[in-house]
């Protein structure tokens, strides 16, 4: 999340609020009044606003009413937050769910302590990855057993790779069976086409990306 927030208080005007959000290039700002976060103004609301009198002869008025309209007035008011101890998964689960690109973090006690967007999301999910080591991706269906996972990692480190991340689904899968996404790097080149073969050996190798070279190959099999 940001730390550092830049908000507006319900008496501000629109004026201000369209400053602030040029000034600092954000989409969002939380609305305060006496501390507490009452609302949240975006730019989609300033243009709703600007939209509704944006016909050449009203363009006079438009103007007056930029100078004159209170942030309070066309906030949306009881703002969707997200609680400052939810992983990154469970904030993405409530964009998903109520369609939001960025929404106020609070803490135990009700009050604010960030604001987070759809880029912190996706910045994390790149650091939880592994991508910044680049290396190899290999993604499988793999039978949905115990063990079934750590043979397989085990299997990379034989080559010497190391492990930058493990993710997995059940979605769009067969009964009994699991995709399984593992990010590795430190594998000898020379060895690489080895451990392949080795890994299509044991499980359904369902693609794979090397970052570093930018190479990519899919092993899918066309249906008829």
């Amino acid at each position: 999340m940001t730390k550092c927030i830049i908000t507006v208080n319900t008496n501000d005007y629109m004026l201000d609020a369209i400053n602030l959000l040029k000034e600092h290039n954000i989409h969002r700002l939380p609305v305060m009044e006496k501390g507490q976060l009452v609302g949240i103004i975006s730019d989609k609301d300033l243009i709703r606003i600007s939209l509704a009198d944006s016909t050449p002869m009203k363009m006079n008025h438009l103007l007056y009413r930029v100078s004159k309209i209170r942030v309070g007035e066309i906030m949306t008011k009881n703002p969707i937050t997200i609680p400052s101890d939810y992983t990154v998964d469970e904030a993405a689960h409530i964009f998903l769910k109520f369609k939001i690109s960025g929404a106020p973090v609070t803490n135990n006690k009700k009050g604010m302590v960030g604001i987070i967007t759809h880029t912190d999301l996706l910045r994390a999910q790149a650091q939880l990855s592994g991508l910044a080591r680049r290396g190899i991706s290999f993604a499988f269906n793999i039978e949905d057993r115990p063990g079934a996972i750590k043979n397989t990692v085990e299997r990379i480190r034989k080559y010497e790779g190391r492990i930058a991340s493990i993710h997995s689904s059940y979605e769009d899968v067969s009964q009994g069976f699991r995709k399984v996404y593992i990010r590795m790097y430190g594998i000898d080149r020379q060895r690489f086409q080895q451990l392949k073969e080795d890994l299509q050996q044991k499980a359904e190798l369902l693609y794979m990306v090397d970052h570093s070279e930018n190479r990519r190959e899919s092993y899918r099999k066309e249906k008829d």
